[in-house]
């Protein structure tokens, strides 16, 4: 059984909601559907789930509603057991497939009979044309892969273990080494597994990458189909294209996207909405370019210059073939490695309340991410896989410029925490403690 962080989210909107539905949005096989039930399961003594995509009768049925009363009448003829108002709570899956449900839901929970769980994969695509969007009567949680820390959980890492990491993450101490060793070697499996938690639950059950890579390559398989389900389908063509071309992106020297590897494609404008598209469906995750790393980095952003990561590191290495995994097993610097553990630090980041982006400029070098604080201070990142870590000329430019606000430079490389004037050196997988909560 695995444990998810989300679980905190949704009892915290449980027991502090007023007339708010919750709406759970992610990725597809990000786990939210296991999430949701394990959760009623604990707090509902009822409870009743509708699936649009399983259910196409149904789903008819609640396209035809004509209002908030007639949409809860027809939920109420599908339901399998008895509403009780009070003490039942009614999920609805794959609502994407009937979005205009969020038109009636403030009506329904104002009423207050029941409490409302919604959840989709492609929401963030198929939710803008809805006709009166639900503000203030709608709570939202997105759900990412499992997070690093809580793949160590489902591995069996003790607590005390992580509170001996979180502590030397904290107080910039070098970790013990058997634990910087178990951490290390659960850092390289995750690369290779990722957060996906049929992956993980294979991963454990098995002991086989032939196993995970069977759910990985359905799970590829499920995006695919997704873009040809949901993307407009004058684009589908050109969004597929994108989303095959990441892992090959990711390999090249800069990571960032080069639209000249989109065929007959010469301007960014042409393919804006394609790769707007991927990102608001949560299949991949975009960090833009800075003009400088100045607080705020809003304002800043360039939306033409960017990398472009996959959502989970595991899916991306999937998409390699099996003869270099052991050499990303083992940490080897001889293998470029870069666009993996950028990609697990873009989740990682992102999972924990950042919005990463990235400076490049002629002078100064490129520095593969920059984050800024809730207070609005700014952190330099660089992400190393080789043993050359120290060598680090950018951050070193960036760090020397005056008007810059950099606060914190850090190095995320094989190594344990070391400290060298105005840089710390962090094992890569502590970047699970940076958080902006």
């Amino acid at each position: 059984m695995l444990q998810r962080k989300a679980m905190a989210q949704l009892e915290f909107w449980k027991h502090n909601k007023t007339k708010q539905a919750l709406l759970i949005s992610g990725a597809r096989q990000v786990g939210k559907t296991y999430l949701i039930r394990k959760f009623a399961k604990k707090h509902y003594k009822q409870n009743v789930e509708f699936n649009l995509v399983e259910d196409a009768a149904l789903r008819d049925s609640l396209k035809k509603a004509s209002s908030a009363r007639d949409l809860m009448f027809r939920m109420s003829v599908a339901s399998s057991i008895q509403l009780v108002p009070g003490k039942t709570l009614i999920f609805i899956d794959e609502v994407q497939e009937c979005p205009e449900i969020l038109t009636f839901i403030k009506f329904l929970v104002d009423e207050g009979d029941y409490d409302f769980i919604l959840s989709g994969s492609m929401l963030g695509v198929e939710l803008e044309n809805i006709h009166s969007y639900p503000v203030g009567y709608l709570a939202q949680v997105v759900l990412y892969p499992l997070d690093f820390e809580e793949f160590c959980w489902a591995n069996g890492l003790s607590e005390e273990a992580l509170a001996v990491a979180r502590s030397s993450f904290e107080e910039r101490t070098p970790l013990p080494d058997y634990l910087h060793e178990r951490l290390t070697g659960l850092f390289h499996r995750y690369l290779l597994v990722g957060g996906m938690p049929d992956a993980i639950t294979a991963f454990i059950a098995s002991n086989s990458i032939d196993q995970v890579r069977i759910v990985q390559d359905d799970i590829m398989t499920f995006y695919s189909h997704d873009i040809s389900k949901y993307a407009p389908k004058s684009r589908r063509l050109v969004i597929k294209n994108i989303f095959d071309l990441i892992p090959s992106e990711l390999s090249s020297q800069n990571r960032r996207f080069k639209l000249s590897s989109i065929e007959n494609i010469k301007r960014y404008s042409q393919v804006q909405e394609e790769f707007l598209w991927l990102t608001k469906a949560n299949v991949a995750l975009a960090a833009y370019n800075i003009h400088a790393p100045i607080s705020p980095l809003l304002i800043s952003e360039n939306h033409k210059l960017f990398k472009l990561f996959l959502s989970d590191v595991g899916l991306l290495t999937s998409r390699y073939p099996k003869e270099p995994l052991l050499s990303i097993l083992e940490g080897k610097p001889s293998v470029n490695l870069g666009g993996i553990y950028e990609n697990f630090v873009m989740q990682e980041l992102l999972t924990h309340g950042f919005a990463p982006r990235y400076y490049s400029k002629r002078k100064i070098g490129e520095i593969d991410f920059v984050v800024e604080g809730k207070d609005g201070s700014i952190t330099a990142l660089e992400v190393k896989s080789g043993r050359e870590y120290k060598s680090h000329a950018a951050l070193n430019n960036a760090l020397a410029v005056k008007e810059y606000d950099i606060a914190q430079a850090y190095v995320f490389a094989e190594t344990n925490i070391e400290r060298a004037q105005r840089v710390t050196y962090f094992p890569v997988y502590l970047v699970a403690f940076l958080s902006n909560d």
